[in-house]
């Protein structure tokens, strides 16, 4: 059964050091590298160097602070954690960047003016800039995970509801299996009970027949010339329990006969052309089945010449209904079933539904 995998959220060293959140930091400190090194006395290229180091030590506090502690007091938010965790470190970043960047022998940095300066124009900075940074990566890590758990549970639902039209067409295949094996069954009852010389031999054409048919009640699709094959076999057996009030005819497309329906559905409407119609009809009759396709489109039609709807009512039983929901479920709303009355009498089932081909 197919399942939905929803992505598991990174932890540890991986989440601190995404590349995502790598290539942010990367670009946020060369932007301001270059916008300070642009004007200030010691170049580019040592701007560029102080702003790496800090950006990078802010990502890293920022990502410890997103994991530690795992528990936190309930009056503190982890999220004002991170952002005040990141700017206290940024005057102790920047002052380590500038003592171990002192060259030997020279005076500390404080005995600097101009370094001194350096220092306090990063330090306030970092102080300043950073925790706004923070938040709005904080802004943008909510955002994109709303937007994840929006889409996980948009798969959930869809998941969900698809095995739910799955099992609905399970049980609907399971009511089929009853329906047709009893109907069956009383057919041959009815022999044996008259002791009909063909009894037996409908017996056994029964038994061949559902060895085949009923292992085909547990697929969720079939094709037409799947269907037409059983179809074939019912007509047969039908007739050898009364030869003399049924005869039948196909006609199929080769075209439509790789299309894909729903198991049993052409054996429901000839089962009930049989039932409902030849049946109660003291003269018996005819059964014409014609399958065509018709462009992205497929026509099935099941006519006979038993009672009609006048006598047989306005229902033919839960086959078709059943039936119907059946082709709801595989097909949405782009499948009809329909009956006509046909003169003098009989019936003509027509069910048109979208061409697609079968599973191989």
């Amino acid at each position: 059964m197919p399942t939905t995998t929803i992505p598991v959220k990174a932890r540890g060293l991986a989440l601190m050091f995404g590349w995502p959140r790598v290539r942010f930091t990367l670009i946020v400190s060369l932007l301001l590298g270059l916008m300070i090194g642009a004007g200030w006395d010691s170049g580019i290229p040592s701007a560029v160097e102080r702003t790496l180091l800090l950006g990078f030590t802010a990502m890293i506090v920022f990502g410890v602070f997103e994991q530690w502690p795992r528990r936190l007091p309930s009056w503190l938010a982890r999220w004002v954690l991170q952002v005040f965790s990141v700017a206290f470190v940024m005057p102790w970043a920047t002052f380590a960047i500038y003592v171990l960047s002192t060259k030997p022998g020279a005076p500390p940095f404080w005995h600097d003016n101009l370094r001194l300066q350096g220092y306090s124009m990063f330090c306030g900075l970092g102080v300043f800039l950073t925790p706004w940074i923070a938040l709005g990566a904080l802004v943008r890590q909510k955002d994109a995970l709303a937007r994840h758990q929006a889409l996980a549970f948009e798969l959930e639902r869809s998941e969900l509801e698809r095995q739910a039209l799955d099992a609905r067409l399970h049980l609907l295949q399971a009511q089929v299996k009853p329906h047709f094996l009893f109907n069956t069954l009383a057919n041959v009852q009815a022999l044996v009970d008259t002791g009909s010389p063909q009894a037996s031999a409908v017996l056994g054409s029964l038994i061949a027949y559902l060895r085949e048919a009923v292992p085909r009640l547990n697929e969720s699709a079939t094709t037409l010339g799947q269907e037409l094959q059983l179809v074939k076999a019912y007509l047969e057996l039908m007739h050898m329990r009364m030869p003399d009030r049924l005869t039948f005819a196909l006609s199929t497309d080769p075209a439509a006969l790789g299309l894909r329906c729903p198991p049993m559905t052409l054996l429901t409407l000839v089962e009930n052309a049989v039932r409902h119609g030849i049946d109660p009809s003291e003269e018996g009759g005819r059964i014409d089945v014609d399958v065509q396709r018709r462009g992205e489109r497929c026509i099935v039609r099941v006519r006979d010449s038993g009672v009609g709807l006048v006598h047989s009512g306005s229902s033919l039983g839960t086959g078709l209904s059943t039936l119907r929901e059946r082709l709801l479920l595989s097909f949405g709303g782009d499948a009809q079933l329909r009956l006509i009355a046909q003169s003098p009498r009989g019936v003509c089932a027509e069910l048109d539904f979208p061409a697609r081909e079968g599973v191989h």
